[in-house]
């Protein structure tokens, strides 16, 4: 009887611990690159108001657009619980926009990690197609703290002018994503995809084996604008081109499209997107 009473609570106690698994919140958030045209819209008005925005919604793991060196550095000084993976896409050093992968260091440890060029040639900097700049993904094979579980996350910014180079940079990562994912581990892929949900690169990653849009699968969507500004409060858009997908075991909590504006103004010219998701 001792026996029996024991196991059922053993068994009672493992249904509960998998039960309590804490969701990650996880989001995609095109910064804009430091640009002083952009006045008073600058970094260093902005770049207080980010931080504050990232660590009141409490991004676990976010990836970040347009971030040039400087402004991934301030990042880790404002988030001292966050450190991050990537490289510039100019050099492949640190010259160039991120597409960096931030992560709560107290949550989670980064394996392995890496970044691709989206072009034929994926090894060293160079433009893909009919993209007017080279353009990245950065990935991070990850493990959670608390229970040892490990995933992946990719993070991409796709070329804003070339429509063969966005389709070829869908049908690329989606290859390298089968290509370093050997294990079948969950997968978690953010980013600006300049895309919206009417175009052929989306409808590729959205329909793409096993994966799903978080915006498609969430239990609750918070969505009141599209995902960019051009930093005037005048306007909006229903367009959504910054996008979060996951893997078919992923659950999908919420979704939303954070508008936060400072004394009338916006963070950056682009809302950043925020997902809520356990496995």
């Amino acid at each position: 009887m001792k026996k029996t009473l024991c196991c059922l609570t053993l068994l009672l106690w493992s249904h509960w611990s998998i039960a309590q698994v804490e969701p990650i919140t996880v989001a995609t958030f095109n910064i804009r690159y430091d640009n002083p045209g952009d006045a008073p819209n600058t970094w260093d008005n902005r770049k207080a108001v980010v931080g504050n925005l990232i660590r009141f919604h409490g991004f676990d793991i976010f990836g970040i657009q347009e971030g040039l060196h400087h402004q991934v550095l301030d990042l880790t000084n404002l988030l001292p619980v966050h450190d991050y993976v990537g490289v510039g896409r100019d050099d492949g050093k640190e010259k160039g926009e991120y597409s960096a992968i931030f992560y709560n260091k107290e949550k989670f440890k980064v394996l392995e990690s890496g970044t691709f060029w989206l072009a034929p040639e994926t090894d060293h900097p160079n433009k893909g197609w009919d993209a007017a700049l080279p353009r990245i993904c950065t990935w991070a094979k990850m493990e959670k703290s608390e229970n040892g579980e490990t995933f992946y996350v990719f993070n991409t910014h796709f070329d804003h002018r070339g429509v063969e180079a966005r389709n070829q940079s869908a049908q690329l990562i989606l290859e390298k994503i089968d290509e370093i994912n050997t294990g079948d581990l969950p997968v978690i892929l953010t980013g600006d995809f300049n895309v919206g949900q009417e175009t052929e690169a989306y409808k590729l990653l959205k329909s793409a084996p096993g994966m799903k849009d978080t915006f498609d699968a969430a239990g609750l969507v918070y969505v009141n604008n599209g995902t960019t500004n051009s930093f005037d409060t005048s306007t909006s858009t229903e367009r959504i081109i910054d996008h979060i997908f996951v893997s078919d075991e992923i659950s999908v909590k919420k979704f939303g499209v954070l508008t936060d504006t400072y004394h009338g103004k916006y963070p950056s010219d682009h809302f950043p997107v925020m997902a809520v998701i356990s496995w």
